[in-house]
């Protein structure tokens, strides 16, 4: 006798069962779960989950306009920083070239001053060293008679050899100078 020792995973009417959800004496009560868990999720979703996100959304927006505005404010701020520092930079320059031009013409007036003072001195100077060219211009040419006459003298005696006398040389001398 043969004994089947094979286990079987069949039903006992010699078939295997369905998978559930495809069974048809099941299919409609499967489709008004569906439609209750539906409704239910979509009850719970509309009324608890999509007003959380849509206040979310609203304070997001709130916040960003919020940010936008401060933003804006802050911008509005640093302009006027801006302008204010270029303000005080013009007027810094404005000052600094006011200070520098009064600068110069105190400088230009103290340098005329000093022109003038030392234009002074050399006038001074130069009149003493004039008179002094002159005095010495005069000495000279009171000696420049004498030399000369000393000079004929010594050139007449080296040509003839004797010398002359001394008032023919001095009046010789003394024609030279007046001609």
């Amino acid at each position: 006798m043969a004994t089947n020792t094979a286990t079987h995973t069949e039903a006992p009417g010699g078939h295997k069962p369905g998978f559930p959800p495809f069974q048809k004496d099941t299919f409609a009560s499967q489709l008004v779960w569906l439609a209750i868990a539906f409704v239910g999720l979509y009850l719970i979703i509309s009324r608890i989950a999509v007003p959380r996100i849509g206040g979310i959304f609203e304070e997001r927006s709130k916040r960003i306009e919020g940010d936008l505005a401060a933003a804006q404010g802050l911008k509005a701020e640093s302009e006027a920083a801006l302008a204010a520092y270029e303000k005080s930079l013009a007027d810094a320059r404005n000052n600094a070239q006011t200070i520098a031009g009064e600068t110069r013409d105190k400088l230009n007036a103290q340098a005329e001053e000093r022109r003038k003072a030392l234009e002074g001195e050399l006038n001074v100077k130069l009149a003493d060293a004039e008179k002094q060219i002159a005095k010495t211009k005069s000495d000279a040419m009171a000696n420049v008679r004498g030399i000369a006459v000393d000079a004929a003298g010594a050139i007449v005696e080296r040509l003839i050899g004797t010398a002359p006398a001394a008032p023919a040389v001095t009046a010789a001398v003394d024609d030279a100078l007046k001609g």
